[in-house]
């Protein structure tokens, strides 16, 4: 196990290392820089050679990739160009935030979705697997900022039920009840957001585990279904779930920018997005780098987490 385990993080060195070009080329290939950005109309030609002087964009490419690939070796993200904070002291204060409004969110829906996944798939063709169906083709064909912006009219506007914005009301930072008003509306349309394809991926494995052998001796056998379904389906089903899951670990990092920007979440989301719009490279390119190499630990893990729970993947590896 532990060979394995060294095996494949040893494959995935490579990988960071062609993240880590893709992300800079792209910052490379940009039709203007950060200086374009801060630049004012007025500014002297020799003002502007300064800047980039001090941000050693007067390098050559080669170089400043070589630079930034050795600061981030040593933890040291940069400084955004922008607010002139440390990315890395950013970044350590806002991921924590993010993962406070992602992982409650995305648990729930993961609960929900095996929950309804199950029935439907071991219901096929019945009038509860039409009706989850349905509703997953609603929620799929339903945008997540047209739902957060109809829970805001209603439940923060018209009946000003729960707040919407921000993670807490000025002078209660402290509050647990507060900051629990604030978190409602937005779990509830991540979880509506991340409840239809789900529910159908967990449908698709049911449906495909009762196709197997094992169902039909243990249906000669005289077992009944609710024995069928909870001891021998949901564990087989359960399984292709891990990888989910582990290809979700990187919105640990990158959030919901979407969510977050309506709801003015404090996160990780936020953040890249102001990044964006005033092209703050530094922090543009950590978060793209540490979004992608989440990819490859959850795979990692998801790999992991199969050999651990099913004896007959380990003994092929």
């Amino acid at each position: 196990m532990a060979r394995y385990i060294l095996k494949r993080i040893l494959q995935a060195l490579p990988l960071l290392v062609i993240i880590s070009i893709i992300c800079f080329a792209l910052i490379q290939m940009a039709p203007f820089d950060v200086i374009d950005t801060i630049a004012t109309p007025d500014m002297a030609p020799e003002v502007k050679e300064a800047l980039k002087v001090r941000y050693g964009l007067d390098k050559p490419a080669y170089i400043q990739y070589l630079n930034w690939v050795g600061r981030m070796a040593t933890g040291n993200l940069g400084y955004s160009i922008v607010t002139h904070q440390s990315v890395a002291y950013d970044l350590s204060a806002r991921i924590p935030n993010t993962i406070l409004l992602i992982l409650p969110s995305y648990l729930l829906a993961l609960a929900v979705s095996v929950v309804l996944g199950l029935l439907a798939g071991s219901k096929r063709g019945s009038r509860a697997d039409k009706m989850i169906d349905t509703l997953c083709s609603v929620g799929m064909a339903t945008p997540t900022f047209w739902v957060a912006m109809m829970l805001v009219y209603v439940f923060g506007y018209r009946f000003d039920i729960f707040p919407i914005l921000g993670m807490h009301t000025l002078g209660q930072d402290n509050s647990l009840p507060d900051l629990l008003l604030h978190l409602t509306l937005p779990t509830i349309v991540l979880t509506i957001g991340d409840l239809p394809g789900t529910v159908r991926f967990v449908r698709s494995s049911t449906i495909s585990q009762y196709t197997e052998d094992y169902v039909m001796v243990q249906k000669a056998f005289g077992a009944g279904r609710a024995q069928i379904l909870f001891r021998h389906v949901m564990k087989n089903v359960l399984l292709p779930v891990i990888t989910l899951v582990g290809m979700s670990l990187p919105r640990l990092i990158t959030g919901a920018f979407i969510t977050e920007s309506i709801f003015s979440w404090p996160g990780v989301g936020t953040y890249f997005i102001t990044a964006i719009r005033s092209f703050d490279y530094p922090v543009i390119m950590s978060v793209m780098f540490f979004s992608s190499a989440m990819v490859i630990l959850g795979n990692l893990l998801a790999d992991i987490c199969y050999c651990l729970v099913d004896p007959r993947i380990q003994a092929m590896r």
